[in-house]
């Protein structure tokens, strides 16, 4: 790596374990000084309605590693309109985005905070460039398989905010970020959030059944994996076990109570597979106030952190009781006069890379922004293992 990247890693923050006033240890993990590293603003993303200067949003990215610079591939739109309405199911007021078809821009850093538009190349959703969906392409994750990088996001099949059962996994595989090749669609079920992982020959899948988060193991391997649509039976075999293969079940925590889902790809480490991933449900007092938040927060996406067996990654050894990091500053929040957001009290891990036993996590931020977190990925996995076993 260059050396204003390894200067960057050097300076981000550690993470800390902190005691509430409950007297509960959590793991908090630390916001870079300089967040939000990406704006819409930023890459071009802005445009004037009624004389009035719109913003669109960059967020929601996957992070690697490519000839020794930082590769980011975030969701990106613009000319949509905010809306907002009451979910009966809830009984809360939500935003909803109307005219919100996602593209994917590939975005380049030499020191990992500053990013531009890498070769202003575009993987579009709206049925130009395939006809399997054509309401967007969402949250693309990045997983390395030898020389090659597999794309795991979500293609829309509905309007989103307009119709259920509108998620389907869409992969793509490049070796250098240039020439992406479309793979096909998993059109055997609603899903969102999967990521592969490869281990001892098996490949391995996490998705979300909702409310859960599955482990299935393709029994096609990668080829499964590549060619989708050659494999439907396979793919409704894992769909029709779903109750078998459950790995983080919602619901446990206050803070998981509405769902879970993976976030970023598997990290390998000497203890286990350390696994970022993300829940919906209410964060308590005790843990706002050490974030500097006054009183709950009924409903956020928060940061959670589980702890996979090596040889066996269906077993959970660790499982974090509380988050990790929550939605604390104002373009996390409800947002302010200096930060719009487009869905509030969200923070949504989706890349990572560690590089000197230091993690980063690019998160989404009230789905409109780009954030940077950090820890020592050894404090944090020590910290696990000291409070948050799974008995």
């Amino acid at each position: 790596m260059n050396f204003s990247f390894d200067r960057l890693v050097k300076e981000l923050g550690n993470g800390e374990v902190v005691r509430t006033e409950l007297g509960e240890n959590i793991f908090k993990m630390d916001s870079y000084e300089g967040n939000p590293i990406i704006k819409p603003q930023d890459i071009g993303l802005s445009w004037y309605k009624d004389g009035k200067l719109q913003t669109g949003a960059v967020f929601n990215g996957g992070a690697e590693i490519s000839e020794g610079k930082v590769i980011l591939l975030p969701r990106c739109q613009k000319d949509y309109q905010r809306k907002k309405s009451f979910d009966e199911k809830l009984k809360i007021e939500r935003y909803w985005l109307d005219n919100y078809i996602s593209e994917i821009w590939p975005l380049i850093s030499e020191d990992g905070v500053n990013f531009e538009r890498f070769h202003d190349i575009v993987i579009k959703g709206d049925g130009t460039d395939q006809q399997d969906f054509i309401y967007g392409i969402e949250d693309i994750r990045i997983v390395k398989n030898e020389q090659k990088y597999i794309l795991v996001g979500t293609g829309k099949i509905k309007p989103p905010f307009k119709g259920k059962n509108a998620d389907r996994v869409a992969i793509y595989s490049t070796e250098d970020f240039i020439n992406i090749t479309y793979q096909g669609i998993i059109d055997s079920f609603d899903n969102r959030n999967a990521i592969p992982f490869f281990d001892n020959n098996k490949v391995y899948m996490l998705l979300r059944f909702h409310p859960n988060i599955n482990l299935a193991v393709l029994e096609g391997g990668m080829d499964q994996l590549l060619n989708p649509s050659r494999y439907r039976e396979n793919w409704e075999k894992i769909y029709q076990q779903k109750d078998k293969n459950v790995l983080i079940e919602a619901g446990m925590y206050p803070h998981e109570k509405d769902k879970v889902g993976a976030g970023i790809p598997l990290i390998k480490t000497d203890r286990g597979w350390l696994f970022i991933y993300h829940a919906v449900g209410e964060i308590n007092k005790d843990i706002c106030k050490e974030y500097g938040v006054e009183g709950k927060i009924k409903r956020a996406y928060s940061v959670c952190a589980a702890i996979l067996d090596l040889d066996n990654p269906k077993k959970v050894m660790c499982r974090t009781k509380n988050p990790i990091y929550i939605p604390s500053r104002p373009y996390e929040l409800e947002g302010s006069k200096q930060y719009r957001v487009d869905v509030p009290n969200v923070v949504f891990p989706t890349g990572a890379i560690v590089s000197d036993d230091k993690l980063l996590l690019y998160c989404g931020a009230g789905d409109k922004y780009t954030i940077l977190l950090s820890c020592n990925i050894n404090k944090l996995i020590g910290c696990m293992f000291k409070n948050c076993k799974v008995e």
